[in-house]
């Protein structure tokens, strides 16, 4: 498993072939999930192991990827420290009781991963025990601010008007709300870890609604303690979207691996990280809703920028879109490993 194209590549070290894998590459683009999403509701299936392992093995039965990733959802912490949440058809997450003052963030729980999220970590377990050693296993979280807005905003916002007011008026609360989130973060990574993931990535998906020196002020601290905390256990990856104003900020924040999103070209976002770092990313996911010319064509611009310098994971700029054409993903990866081939 230590010699897996992946996992060399997150080390930064020489690879036969690009690795690929999608984020949000078991979902709702494939039929198979489909299928399942009209007996289970979305939570069904991440709460019942058996379940969540037959769609975290979908995509690797169907596409031609060098990692799996836990088949999950950022919000599980949620229910067992007290925030009640479920899914709105067309809308995403909605949390009943969101979080708005310092009382609302004393009243939340500290919970033991092992036990609330156990079905997660057999999840785990059962995914590893189908894979095999075949291919490795990534196991995930949400960084602090992420859950943040989403515990204070109710759910998704465009603006983040409730996050800010709470961040700026209430510092001390905001960074009680955060250390609790980054303690609990890292210990259920940590119980991830244990159960048999190969690597872990922290989701930072809504950061880039932070300037630089909000970035620094307010998030970065609480999410270096999670890196700090896991250490080098397993290769770690950090990706955010629209971290083009505080890459190096993500950087110093933790991660072996950055990920980059489409708005700012790899080789230019890499120089900006330092390559002591290995880099994930970048094609914009809407182009597998285009021409595949242009697909390919964009993919090859990136493959060419890198150069086949060792650290490069392929990747998108952000996850897979529901509409997404199953048979352009597959073109896709077997793309990037056929062109990579031939540059080396």
């Amino acid at each position: 498993m230590k010699n897996s194209r992946f996992l060399r590549a997150c080390r930064l070290e020489p690879v036969d072939a690009t690795p690929v894998w999608f984020m949000r590459q078991a979902g709702r683009y494939m039929s198979e999930y489909q299928a399942l999403r009209r007996k289970y509701s979305l939570l069904q299936l991440c709460r019942i192991p058996d379940l969540a392992t037959e769609v975290t093995l979908q995509p690797v039965q169907r596409i031609d990827v060098d990692a799996a990733i836990l088949f999950s959802d950022l919000l599980l912490p949620f229910e067992p420290m007290g925030l009640h949440f479920d899914f709105v058809a067309g809308e995403g997450p909605a949390i009943e009781n969101p979080v708005r003052s310092s009382d609302d963030i004393a009243r939340l729980k500290k919970f033991e991963p092992r036990e609330a999220l156990s079905h997660v970590l057999e999840t785990i377990r059962l995914v590893q025990n189908e894979l095999d050693e075949r291919l490795p296993l990534i196991g995930f979280a949400g960084a602090p601010f992420t859950l943040a807005s989403y515990a204070i905003e109710g759910g998704h916002s465009n603006n983040f008007g409730h996050t800010k007011t709470l961040m700026y008026h209430h510092p001390d609360a905001w960074h009680q709300l955060c250390k609790k989130f980054s303690t609990i973060v890292a210990d259920y990574l940590i119980a991830q870890i244990e159960a048999g993931v190969n690597a872990i990535q922290v989701f930072d998906s809504w950061v880039g609604a932070l300037n630089q020196a909000d970035y620094k002020e307010f998030v970065l601290p609480h999410t270096r303690y999670i890196f700090d905390t896991i250490g080098k256990q397993v290769p770690t990856i950090h990706f955010g979207t629209g971290t083009t104003a505080i890459l190096e900020d993500l950087r110093d924040a933790g991660g072996d691996v950055i990920g980059v999103d489409w708005r700012l070209p790899i080789d230019l976002a890499w120089e900006r990280i330092g390559h002591s770092h290995a880099v994930q990313g970048n094609l914009d996911p809407t182009l597998l809703l285009g021409p595949r010319e242009r697909l390919l064509e964009k993919t090859d611009d990136i493959l060419a920028r890198v150069n086949r310098q060792p650290g490069h994971i392929f990747n998108l700029g952000h996850g897979i879109l529901p509409s997404t054409p199953v048979e352009n993903v597959q073109i896709l990866a077997k793309h990037v490993h056929n062109i990579s081939e031939r540059i080396a």
